[in-house]
């Protein structure tokens, strides 16, 4: 079986956009990390987007729940597109993304936010089966809300993960749609912000949202692909917050 860096790579020589209208998205990431501290870390690593280059972005909120996003494009291609209304701050810069072996990574963030952040990955019978399902889904269903709707519904509990919600609005009003492939749990995750550790993985007390995006409650790895609603200046928000 492949591991999650074979796939990733595979991913990065030959992205494939979702056919249709809509801004498209392919590439990976982490739907969110939750710690003790309070904190929770996403990252997502886009290597094909129909609005701009690839890229990159972090997503940090603190234990008071205010956002910030960090990509290596600026806002009006990347995270901040759909997401800029909900954040306390947006910003642009380095990341860097380092595979270790199969399973673990390395994320680092610099430009005054100094994060390091170490994540290894763990496949299990649970993701096995949710990706086996998702690898299986035809195209059609993909761009049914009502089965994503659905799809959302039973993963959440088959994943241990709270709500996941895969269609719906993200803060600035577009409508998405996310479509994982294969997935993996975070089995250990280590992060330091500005020199203080953000401790261990723990479930948020309350689970945090992003419009209809949710933040899973544990730690989660996908590679797949992403559609959002065309931006309209009539009546979304604009990117930059």
């Amino acid at each position: 079986m492949q591991s999650p860096r074979d796939l990733v790579e595979s991913v990065e020589q030959n992205p494939a956009l979702p056919s249709g209208p809509e801004e498209r998205f392919a590439g990976y990431g982490v739907m969110g990390v939750p710690f003790s501290s309070g904190h929770v870390l996403a990252l997502r690593h886009f290597a094909a987007s129909s609005v701009g280059p690839g890229y990159s972005s972090v997503w940090i909120r603190d234990p008071a729940g205010v956002w910030t996003m960090h990509s290596t494009t600026d806002p009006g291609s990347s995270c901040p597109r759909y997401f800029g209304s909900a954040l306390g701050s947006a910003s642009t810069g380095r990341i860097s993304i380092r595979w270790h072996d199969g399973y673990s990574l390395s994320v680092a963030v610099g430009d005054g936010m100094d994060l390091s952040w170490d994540l290894t990955l763990a496949a299990t019978p649970v993701t096995r089966f949710m990706s086996a399902v998702a690898g299986a889904v035809p195209e059609r269903l993909w761009r049914s809300r009502t089965f994503l709707r659905a799809m959302g519904a039973v993963a959440g509990p088959v994943l241990g993960a709270g709500h996941i919600g895969l269609t719906g609005r993200v803060p600035n009003g577009q409508g998405f749609g996310a479509r994982p492939r294969q997935m993996w749990f975070i089995r250990d995750s280590k992060a330091r912000l500005s020199g203080q550790s953000l401790g261990q993985p723990s479930a948020l007390p309350v689970q945090d949202r992003l419009g209809d995006f949710w933040i899973p409650q544990r730690g989660i790895f996908m590679i797949g692909s992403s559609v959002f609603e065309p931006f309209d200046p009539a009546t979304h928000h604009a990117a930059e917050h």
